[in-house]
């Protein structure tokens, strides 16, 4: 039997936290995020690294100085958030977390404190908007210093080419040189990535994804300095010394980049 006609409830936000280990889901939502993972093997992987990346990338961003973030589609809170990871290098770290999804936004608010050094906020809003989202933002973050823009997993659900550049460019058009700004994105070079686009728009989630080449990919960074490694496989970006060698590529890439004085 079609394994997409047994889930009962679309690919949402709860089913990444079911991949991720979380515990704000529900059983319908397990269920779904299993019946997909049957027909993707990779895609619990890819969501994992991802998650490793964010916590690798906000590091190096510390290091970098970086005290501000402005964290676009952040999903249900897990286990090391933005905020977590930043202000346990730096205590006096500010984030803004934004997000469209009532039901993240509600978790966010109630879980995720931070600490007295520093502050934690969340927008509701979509990334369709920009604008709004800057406006909002500004008033925990001072947008004439440098910015970390975390946009994970966020732009391959902006299925117009055009309306992605829109969004980027006035995101990174209000950014200090010095910022950064850090994406991941399903890659449509790695074979399997194909069937999960498919499996997964056809789950009935509102929330179509396009996946892009990794050259398109790296196209999303035009007019920023890409940091070394490029644009890779989630987890061969940075990857930390482990027993078991070089990690294997997953269907999400990632990158990011440094904005500089004009």
């Amino acid at each position: 039997m079609d394994d997409r006609l047994q889930t009962d409830r679309p690919v949402s936000a709860r089913v990444w936290d079911y991949w991720l280990g979380g515990k704000d889901h529900y059983d319908a939502d397990r269920r779904a995020g299993e019946a997909v993972a049957r027909r993707v093997p990779g895609i619990v992987a890819a969501a994992r690294t991802d998650r490793l990346f964010l916590g690798r990338c906000v590091r190096h961003l510390t290091d970098e100085g970086i005290r501000q973030f402005l964290d676009i589609g952040t999903g249900l809170p897990t286990a090391d958030n933005t905020h977590e990871i930043a202000q346990r290098a730096a205590p006096g770290s500010r984030i803004v977390y934004v997000d469209n999804d009532p039901l993240v936004l509600t978790h966010a608010r109630a879980l995720l404190t931070s600490s007295p050094e520093g502050a934690t906020s969340y927008v509701d809003a979509d990334v369709r908007d920009p604008a709004r989202i800057l406006d909002e933002a500004s008033a925990v973050l001072d947008l004439s210093r440098p910015v970390g823009l975390m946009m994970l997993a966020l732009l391959h659900l902006i299925t117009d080419d055009d309306e992605a550049r829109r969004i980027l460019d006035h995101l990174i058009g209000a950014l200090a040189p010095g910022s950064f700004v850090a994406l991941s994105h399903a890659c449509a070079d790695v074979p399997v990535t194909r069937q999960a686009v498919q499996v997964w728009n056809e789950s009935g989630t509102p929330n179509p994804i396009k996946a892009r080449t990794r050259e398109e990919i790296e196209g999303l960074f035009d007019g920023l300095d890409l940091i070394e490694p490029g644009v890779v496989s989630c987890p061969r970006w940075r990857p930390e010394p482990n027993p078991w060698g070089e990690p294997e590529e997953t269907m999400t890439f990632c990158g990011v980049a440094r904005k500089l004085p004009a």
